[in-house]
């Protein structure tokens, strides 16, 4: 008897890592971390089972989110002893059994390279089987470690369902820094603020921005965030809304830039910087740390309102 089952699928795909050199500054990608699935540009969420690299370096993810996301129904059956998962949408048909190789997709034999896996009571399956058995296109972005499927265009914060909200309660920040409540040009004035969280991205504002990390110098220790944004020119600038109830500006370094070689590059913007005392006067007792931001903010777009992000690092 066939049921429906909170089953998952997972999807394998040949990946590739790769290094990039910019500037002095290596390491644009890696082979390790954690493996994000993204369907039209937004983040699927795995509850307990998460996509993993098998040991021939293909991606498997769990089918039950990934064929829900895209409107498929999953069902299971036990065929001669053996598990049979099946995955049906509309216009396609894909069936495979744990243990083997090979799925039919549409009534054909598919060879995927790789078994399909039992594993944390989730059914892991290749992803390209996903691509092919349920017509979507499929890209592994191994500079973010990131599955795109479907279309790449990152959706803007008020397509995830957030909402400007007024500046009044963040005002106290841009005191000695009333130049940033407006465009670099002066044709817009900025009177909201937009909250995100670090899990929103990526999204569109100022630019498409794919990633924001926190990277620690393995030579000299010193901490920069690493911000990967869609871009043919320079990355922008950012600025910190701090603890402290100040802010601090900066710019891109730009002999740290890493182009990735598709579109997007990644720009390093300092923690601590000198200027803070050289420009604006501040004296920190000690110097200013992770932990002492709030906020990060990104200067400049034609967007009616300033977006900050929750500095994610705050509790570490």
């Amino acid at each position: 008897m066939k049921k429906i089952a909170p089953l998952c699928l997972a999807g394998a795909l040949l990946l590739g890592a790769g290094w990039f050199m910019g500037g002095n500054t290596a390491a644009a990608a890696s082979s390790t971390g954690n493996i994000e699935v993204l369907l039209n540009a937004k983040k699927i969420q795995f509850p307990d089972a998460k996509p993993y690299q098998d040991a021939q370096g293909s991606v498997m993810v769990p089918i039950r989110f990934v064929s829900e996301a895209l409107g498929a129904e999953v069902g299971w059956e036990k065929v001669n002893g053996q598990m049979t998962v099946s995955v049906n949408n509309e216009k396609h048909n894909v069936r495979m059994t744990v243990g083997q190789k090979v799925a039919k997709v549409d009534g054909q034999d598919k060879s995927y390279g790789t078994k399909i896996e039992l594993k944390q009571n989730r059914t892991f399956v290749p992803l390209r089987l996903v691509s092919e058995g349920l017509g979507q296109p499929v890209e592994w972005d191994k500079i973010g470690r990131w599955v795109w499927i479907g279309e790449k265009k990152a959706p803007t914060l008020e397509e995830l369902g957030l909402k400007p909200v007024s500046i009044e309660p963040y005002r106290k920040w841009f005191a000695k820094k009333t130049f940033l409540l407006e465009s670099p040009r002066g044709d817009v004035k900025y009177d909201k603020v937009l909250i995100f969280k670090h899990s929103d991205l990526p999204t569109t504002f100022i630019r498409d921005i794919y990633s924001v990390e926190l990277y620690k110098d393995p030579k000299t220790t010193l901490s920069y965030l690493k911000v990967r944004i869609k871009s043919v020119s320079g990355g922008g600038d950012i600025y910190y809304l701090t603890k402290k109830n100040d802010i601090r500006i900066r710019n891109p370094i730009d002999s740290l830039t890493i182009n990735n070689g598709d579109g997007t590059k990644y720009f390093f913007y300092k923690i601590w910087s000198r200027a803070d005392k050289t420009l604006d006067g501040i004296v920190d007792q000690k110097n200013l740390d992770i932990k002492d931001i709030e906020y990060i903010g990104f200067y400049g777009g034609t967007q009616d309102y300033i977006p900050l992000m929750v500095n994610p690092w705050k509790g570490i």
